[in-house]
């Protein structure tokens, strides 16, 4: 990994890494006021309520494994502390997108939903941890870059 990369990549990160942090606070917010819907972004819990402080602690200690990541990037404990904090996004998120797959499929009357209700039920808002899987991804170029 050249100069150039290790820098976007500590740069990015440090991003990253408190934006992943105030996503975590914002759910423990929602927690405590019972949710927040603004725009896309929902930490009301609805479609799991019992896992929103797991990922209001998890999306907490993921940012800050970010930040700690971000110096000497390219050293291998701390691309490992990156990869970790994607990893438990990649977690949160799975588990969210599952929730909403399980969720769509039944009906409130008969077995199955509607196409119209199915699709409806993939519409906005949605958790932090979801607005946070894409730029998590970011991490799969520098495991690359170290294999």
């Amino acid at each position: 990994m050249n100069k150039g990369e290790e820098t976007f990549g500590s740069v990015y990160f440090a991003i990253f890494g408190a934006v992943v942090f105030v996503f975590g606070v914002v759910e423990f917010v929602g927690i405590a006021t019972g949710g927040i819907t603004w725009e896309i972004i929902d930490t009301s819990g609805v479609f799991d309520p019992m896992f929103l402080p797991w990922r209001a602690i998890i999306l907490v200690f993921a940012g800050l494994l970010y930040l700690s990541s971000v110096k000497k990037f390219a050293e291998i404990g701390q691309l490992a502390k990156a990869v970790t904090a994607s990893i438990m996004i990649w977690i949160v998120a799975g588990s969210a997108i599952w929730a909403r797959i399980a969720a769509s499929i039944p009906a409130e009357e008969g077995w199955f939903n509607t196409l119209e209700d199915f699709l409806a039920s993939y519409a906005p808002p949605y958790c932090p941890a979801l607005l946070l899987l894409l730029p998590s991804l970011v991490i799969v170029y520098y495991i690359k870059k170290e294999s």
